[in-house]
């Protein structure tokens, strides 16, 4: 069976429909697109598709992925997996905010919400000062320890958050098509236990601050050594999606 890795955008408008929303949207789109798709068994089979790590509503992304089975017959032709004729196949099946950026065949293994060790954001704030919050980051990243409150069993939990922060950084306006100017901030956060989100982090360095825009821009995983993305955008796929849009 072979397996695909599809790497796209969620960007604008799409932004606002949730993880499973946008899975139908990638089922309509595998059943239209006449590749052999692995189904499940079952009275309602359904497409085999491996999503990432899931991105909160309203949060964009320059870089999500999806690992679709493949089923390999040798009593049919087998279409071309070559990275650009798919990435024009999947073109016209997509809503606008969601482009195909990269697509590989990759051998099965680890799944990819398993494998991902790190994530890159740029958050877009309203609401304070960038002086304010150039502070809150001097100080969050110079403190040994950050401790987070969480109601668990209706309990408060005290957990230290530091060490998911890996980097963080005022960089002022984020320049991201279509965002507008302002207090930005770009972080990698680490996805080990304890675990820190986008909007928790937010609550410690600027409660007062509203988040205008919030987009993933990287997702990392270890490999030979060093630290990559799960699926790199070549300079052929950029090419396409420039000529797609």
């Amino acid at each position: 069976m072979t397996r695909l890795r599809v790497r796209y955008t969620k960007l604008g408008k799409i932004r606002f429909i949730g993880h499973r929303d946008l899975a139908r949207v990638w089922e309509r789109a595998l059943r239209r697109s006449g590749l052999p798709i692995a189904s499940t068994e079952g009275f309602s089979p359904r497409p085999k598709m491996h999503f990432g790590l899931a991105l909160s509503t309203g949060f964009e992304s320059l870089g999500e992925y999806l690992d679709v089975d493949l089923i390999d017959s040798t009593d049919a032709p087998q279409p071309s997996y070559a990275e650009e004729v798919l990435i024009a196949r999947f073109a016209p099946l997509l809503p606008a905010g969601v482009a195909v950026q990269a697509v590989a065949v990759i051998e099965r293994g680890k799944s990819l919400q398993a494998a991902v060790t790190a994530c890159s954001w740029v958050i877009d704030l309203d609401g304070v000062a960038p002086t304010a919050v150039g502070g809150a980051v001097d100080r969050f990243l110079a403190a040994d320890e950050v401790i987070l409150e969480r109601v668990r069993d209706d309990q408060v939990v005290e957990v230290d958050v530091r060490a998911c922060v890996e980097e963080l950084e005022l960089i002022g306006a984020c320049g991201l098509p279509g965002w507008e100017s302002g207090t930005s901030i770009r972080l990698d956060l680490g996805t080990a236990s304890p675990g820190l989100k986008v909007m928790e982090l937010i609550g410690l360095l600027a409660p007062e601050a509203t988040a205008h825009r919030v987009c993933r821009t990287h997702q990392w995983i270890e490999g030979a050594g060093s630290r990559q993305e799960p699926l790199a955008v070549t300079t052929a796929s950029a090419l396409a999606e420039r000529q797609a849009s």
